[in-house]
């Protein structure tokens, strides 16, 4: 998006890892992404500096491993936190940000084939986080449609992210060889999808899951 000629603003928990993306054009800020006053105090600031929002990328989210039965009540809270209610959040505050501006406002869910895909080794609470996301998408399209705001899911699937760390070698082997190209997918590669969407391109798009996965789940 910076190559867009957009500003950029990166929210993470990882303030030294915003640090090392500081470039022209983008600027990050250290929110805890579970803590819905913290949200609204960062995008009060967008607003305060920008005067509105045109783009909203809802990309934080992580994988917690444990077997169902053993999925504590605070490992589910802490799951459905950073990959649902963080980006719901995020969601209600960029809407009002966007309302009355000119042109498709957008919003891309980055959400993942766990969702749909049940051969994989994603655990249950992961795959109801990331579904309950593609829902949110599909409400909120239809419900701003006539005011412009497009809102979509990407769900990729096997992506080189830092998630890979969660897995052990002889499962993340056997998930790799169920890809059709023989490799996981590049973070580029999923990013190249939403600079799609946010060009004018993506404005007729609105409602969709897009499913990313070379084919994989073809039947």
């Amino acid at each position: 998006m910076l190559t867009d000629g957009l500003s950029v603003i990166g929210f993470d928990i990882d303030a030294e890892g915003l640090a090392a993306l500081q470039q022209p054009g983008f600027q990050g800020r250290a929110v805890d992404l579970t803590d819905p006053a913290a949200i609204a105090s960062a995008f009060a600031q967008v607003a305060e500096q920008h005067g509105g929002l045109d783009v909203l990328v809802n990309n934080a989210g992580t994988c917690l491993m444990s077997a169902f039965p053993d999925i504590s009540a605070r490992e589910l809270d802490a799951q459905m936190a950073i990959n649902f209610t963080g980006a719901f959040h995020c969601c209600q505050e960029a809407v009002k940000l966007m309302q009355g501006r000119a042109g498709v406002r957008k919003i891309i869910n980055i959400s993942s084939n766990g969702a749909y895909n049940f051969d994989a080794f994603d655990p249950p609470h992961y795959r109801a986080s990331k579904a309950a996301l593609d829902t949110l998408t599909k409400d909120l399209a239809r419900r701003y449609a006539r005011e412009k705001i497009a809102v979509n899911s990407i769900a990729p699937a096997m992506t080189e992210t830092p998630l890979f760390r969660v897995v052990s070698e002889e499962v993340l082997a056997a998930a790799l060889a169920q890809m059709p190209h023989g490799r996981a997918m590049q973070p580029s590669e999923i990013a190249a999808w939403v600079g799609f969407l946010v060009s004018a391109a993506g404005d007729v798009s609105s409602g969709n899951v897009i499913i990313l996965n070379q084919g994989r789940d073809v039947r």
